[in-house]
């Protein structure tokens, strides 16, 4: 049960006095802050800021109401563990199980990987490239039944944000979610459940696209491909934040030695399984454009693009699979 102040609507706003050891909301998000900085976590205060929100259970932007409240004790008690867990470097969104993505929250654990901002970014292209509608009724989907609307293929869901939040904004759509990571699929059966699109997003363990078969009688069977996939370079590993080296999912992040080794089996995937004319969308690490775009051309794609990311990297690369749509 979310914790609620003892102050009545319409009270002065003045603080009031409290107990020796008891610290007053704003003064343990002070506290708080200062610790993260002085262990180097990056954002300090927008961090301690999710945390008390989340022991207390509210808002965020309700902090600055309850700013002179005195925390309970078990509340206070409850704040301390959380803050040493992120002193320890262990991500925000893994100590509170949530993390918003897309204006959409999102169940997370150390099974897979914090959706980020830049894959919002993926999620915009392919938004944009679909948004005019399914394809013929009556194709068949990537098992051979008849589908009412396109398929699209989510390769390494993690999460499932990516086929949560496309099935969300795209009603005809129908999307084959598929992870290597048995856990990775059971965080994903949360958030596909928590968001009701169960009846059109099928959760499948596999590697890669494997799982997909080739069209039928040269009938299409996929609308688009869709992947973030592990793009960390081996020699990138030790540089990565303590907070992604370890505490988040190897497997998800773990691209082979140039990066890319996951990226040329979901493109020669694709490849595969895509009528002339579909989709492919990827999120690419920083630098790896221009050669993840030379793999799409040389494996039969066309009209690649490559789209930056907020912060202005290069960071998703959309292409077409060549011949007549």
């Amino acid at each position: 049960m979310p914790w609620s102040p003892t102050r009545k609507p319409g009270s002065s706003g003045a603080p009031r006095s409290t107990e020796p050891g008891r610290p007053t909301v704003g003064q343990a998000l002070d506290l708080a802050t200062a610790r993260l900085r002085a262990t180097g976590v990056p954002e300090p205060r927008a961090d301690a800021a999710v945390l008390l929100a989340w022991v207390l259970g509210v808002p965020r932007a309700r902090l600055a109401v309850l700013r002179d409240d005195p925390l309970p004790p078990e509340i206070q008690a409850r704040f301390g563990a959380a803050v040493a867990r992120r002193e320890a470097r262990e991500p925000a969104a893994y100590i509170t199980g949530e993390r918003e993505f897309f204006s959409l929250p999102f169940y997370v654990d150390r099974r897979v990987l914090i959706p980020r901002p830049e894959t919002e970014c993926l999620v915009e292209a392919v938004l944009q490239r679909l948004q005019g509608g399914p394809p013929a009724v009556g194709s068949p989907g990537p098992t051979g039944e008849a589908a009412g609307g396109g398929w699209l293929v989510d390769a390494g869901t993690g999460s499932g944000a990516v086929a949560v939040t496309l099935a969300s904004r795209l009603p005809w759509l129908r999307v084959l979610a598929v992870d290597l990571s048995a856990g990775a699929l059971a965080v994903a059966r949360r958030n596909v459940e928590r968001h009701g699109v169960g009846g059109r997003v099928r959760l499948v363990q596999a590697d890669a696209l494997e799982a997909v078969g080739a069209p039928a009688d040269g009938e299409p069977s996929v609308t688009a491909v869709v992947s973030n996939p592990p793009y960390v370079a081996r020699a990138e590993w030790a540089g990565l934040p303590p907070e992604v080296r370890d505490h988040e999912p190897r497997l998800a992040l773990d691209g082979g030695g140039d990066g890319l080794v996951v990226v040329r089996r979901v493109a020669a995937g694709a490849a595969r399984v895509l009528p002339p004319g579909g989709w492919l969308a990827l999120e690419v690490g920083a630098g790896q454009a221009p050669a993840v775009a030379d793999i799409l051309r040389e494996g039969g794609f066309g009209k690649v693009e490559v789209l930056p990311d907020l912060a202005g990297i290069p960071r998703v690369v959309v292409a077409r699979r060549s011949g007549p749509a």
